[in-house]
């Protein structure tokens, strides 16, 4: 192992961190609010907003996300009222094509996390709401959402970690973040071992980052399961939950 090398590998990547992470925190802050949306109208009782959102759902997670980003990058331009459109100084542009491509994506996986957290909300504590005067806008901020955040966390935490990792589909359409830099260093001294060594490193190094803030948050939204009794008392909640 040239040591000397993988250092000065190391100088040259580290200038694609930001966009890496402008790319990860940027999807995931869009696919949020997506994902939301989806998972409501899913619940919804409109039949014609359960289709959209199982529709939408169903395409972009049976189809690779390389291909959704070729489809938005490459496909979009094939239509003139596209070109002619006042979207197309973004469309045209590598950087807005990923980041949407990204945040479609990651949409669509997050929706079924919300989905089963939102679900998971006892209906008791609803029904309890509801008998105290709650309007149910209230209700859902004040109950569903924050239970169902907590209870979905866990999953939600994988999926930031897996779009931290998929930017790196990125670099095919010339973004130089951390793989697309590997690979322009990889064309001009052909020692991909290395290069390779050291981006998967940062990429572990940072998915690894994330995982100690998820468990802080983990941590700090699950108080009452490190109060004394907790668990006896849990036991019994769920024994009145198979009840009703």
């Amino acid at each position: 192992m040239d040591f000397p090398f993988i250092y000065e590998t190391f100088l040259e990547i580290i200038p694609g961190i930001p966009l890496t992470l402008q790319l990860a925190i940027g999807s995931v802050s869009l696919g949020f609010f997506l994902a939301l949306g989806l998972a409501l109208m899913q619940l919804s009782t409109y039949r014609i907003l359960q289709s959209i959102a199982r529709t939408y759902v169903l395409f972009f997670r049976g189809t690779p996300l390389l291909v959704q980003l070729f489809l938005i990058y490459y496909g979009l331009g094939q239509f003139t009222w596209v070109r002619e459109s006042v979207l197309w100084p973004v469309l045209r542009e590598p950087y807005w094509c990923a980041l949407l491509s990204l945040s479609l994506c990651t949409g669509a996986y997050a929706s079924e996390i919300i989905r089963g957290g939102l679900q998971s909300v006892p209906d008791g504590q609803i029904e309890a709401a509801r008998a105290c005067g709650m309007p149910r806008r209230m209700i859902f901020k004040r109950i569903i959402f924050p239970l169902a955040i907590r209870q979905a966390l866990p999953a939600y935490g994988n999926e930031l970690i897996s779009m931290i990792k998929s930017t790196s589909l990125a670099s095919i359409i010339t973004l130089m973040e951390i793989t697309g830099i590997a690979a322009r260093i990889i064309a001009e001294t052909y020692r991909a071992l290395e290069v390779f060594l050291v981006a998967g490193a940062i990429y572990l190094f940072i998915n690894l980052i994330l995982t100690r803030l998820l468990m802080w948050a983990e941590f700090t939204m699950t108080p009452h399961l490190r109060a004394p009794g907790a668990s006896s008392t849990a036991k019994k909640i769920k024994k009145l939950g198979d009840l009703q």
